[in-house]
């Protein structure tokens, strides 16, 4: 199984592309294909039908799956993205920013 660096509910800074420098959280992972979905990144515009008599069909914008390795998580104390360790504490394992030791 593979496993990826972000999480559900994580806070997220893109490091390419067209959106490089927009912080989100991540709404979706797929981690067989390592891709997520970020809240407000990489919008793309769908064509809807509408689906039950009476419903209004058009145009919106729906955030697309972008690869993982487009992201780094964000660290609120550091103010960028970071790479992380994990530590023990409580039994349980923590995630934390290399640079500044906060949990992330």
């Amino acid at each position: 199984m593979k496993t990826l660096h972000v999480k559900k509910d994580d806070t997220v800074i893109v490091i390419s592309g067209d959106d490089k420098g927009a912080k989100g959280k991540v709404l979706a992972v797929s981690p067989d294909e390592e891709k997520v979905i970020v809240e407000g990144i990489n919008m793309q515009t769908k064509h809807v039908k509408p689906k039950k008599q009476g419903e209004a069909g058009g145009i919106i914008k729906v955030e697309g799956a972008m690869y993982a390795s487009k992201v780094m998580l964000y660290c609120d104390k550091c103010k960028k993205g970071v790479r992380y360790s994990t530590k023990v504490e409580d039994g349980k394992k923590v995630r934390v920013c290399t640079k500044c030791g906060s949990k992330l």
